[in-house]
């Protein structure tokens, strides 16, 4: 049997540990399967360079996972409501997307204890993925943005939105950066005065990257509140994700074990 070609596309990509991560778990659970990494500049090629590189499936991370979305000829319900695709699995040049990222991050969340209010910095699509799932899960979410167009699919869903512009900033239980600022520098997600005041009456701060301090944990670390990067959602987004690759022929808990071993969490 052929080994399966799996990939993770994204700009940056770099940084990724999802193949470290399903290398691990397909070595460990017998998979004749391989994962590595692709730097996708232009998001219009999505679909093209998975059938050019023969790939069985794939994940996406910033800033391609609305580009993964258009590109897909078939899409799990609940990637078709939220907009957003960060898995695909190909089978006879047909592309299936899903979003694995939503589901993840409500464990992340859930993790904190104590947690009933949120407010996004950002409104990309883990944030149109994530949201919808909180909601329905109890949490009150608000998302912020630097600019109001994106907002707009929030708000038509009944989302509490503003711009960091026209926001008075309150207390939330969790302030969690959506965006990819501090993913390539140090700039934050939003004005350094706005998060301070977010901060100061959180429980906890969240970043959806991982694998570096940015600016965003480093500010809330002064600040005395506990945070935490993305490493524990890339784990439980990658259980699931591990889950569609091989159509469920594997212990979940089996699938968990052998990715954070690989993490080593």
């Amino acid at each position: 049997m052929d080994r399966k070609l799996f990939a993770i596309f994204g700009d940056p990509v770099e940084h990724s540990l999802s193949p470290r991560m399903h290398n691990r778990a397909f070595r460990e659970l017998g998979e004749r399967a391989c994962y590595g990494r692709y730097r996708l500049e232009n998001g219009e090629l999505l679909r093209q360079k998975v059938l050019d590189l023969g790939l069985a499936g794939l994940n996406i991370t910033v800033p391609h996972k609305e580009h993964a979305y258009a590109a897909c000829d078939f899409l799990d319900p609940f990637a078709r409501k939220v907009g957003s695709v960060n898995t695909i699995v190909v089978h006879e040049g047909k592309l299936s997307g899903y979003n694995t990222d939503a589901p993840g991050f409500l464990r992340v969340v859930e993790s904190f204890g104590g947690v009933r209010s949120v407010v996004f910095l950002g409104a990309g699509g883990t944030a149109r993925s994530s949201a919808p799932l909180l909601r329905e899960a109890g949490y009150a979410v608000t998302v912020l943005n630097r600019s109001a167009p994106r907002l707009g699919p929030f708000a038509e869903a009944g989302f509490e939105t503003a711009t960091y512009a026209e926001f008075t900033p309150r207390a939330f239980d969790l302030v969690v950066n959506m965006s990819s600022a501090g993913l390539k520098d140090d700039s934050l997600p939003a004005p350094e005065g706005l998060l301070r005041e977010l901060l100061r009456g959180a429980r906890g701060a969240l970043d959806v990257i991982y694998g570096r301090k940015t600016p965003f944990l480093r500010l809330a670390e002064s600040l005395g509140i506990p945070a935490r990067d993305g490493l524990a959602m890339l784990l439980y987004q990658g259980v699931i994700a591990f889950e569609i690759f091989t159509e469920g022929r594997h212990d979940p808990a089996a699938v968990e074990a052998a990715l954070r071993a690989a993490l080593a969490l």
